[in-house]
């Protein structure tokens, strides 16, 4: 079974960057094809519901507001850009179809303050 596998969260200041990371552990052939399709990445603020902040479809890369999705196929990677951050994008960030139909991962933690 595919087990998505997020990283890059931490700490940023305000104003700030961050570059998160989406792999995936399984066979190789349906990982591959896992991410060749339509993937987003995810947000879940404290007390609030799950919410897509970004998605991918037929793309290599899409940029929506200080946020640019974009993934490498070879890498089996899915990344996430995220710049002038402000305090409302805290929360656990997770990648996904953009179905969100397969098994969630952990999820990577995100927390902008000063």
């Amino acid at each position: 079974q595919v087990q998505l596998v997020e990283s890059g969260g931490g700490l940023v200041q305000p104003g700030g960057s961050l570059t998160l990371s989406c792999g995936a552990s399984g066979n190789i052939e349906t990982v591959s094809a896992l991410f060749r399709g339509g993937m987003a990445w995810y947000r879940q603020a404290p007390g609030k519901e799950r919410e897509l902040v970004a998605q991918l479809t037929n793309n290599v890369y899409s940029v929506r507001g200080r946020f640019t999705i974009s993934r490498d196929i070879g890498k089996r990677m899915l990344y996430l850009q995220m710049n002038s951050l402000t305090p409302e994008d805290t929360g656990v960030y997770y990648c996904n179809r953009i179905t969100g139909h397969q098994p969630w991962g952990q999820g990577t933690r995100v927390t902008v303050s000063s």
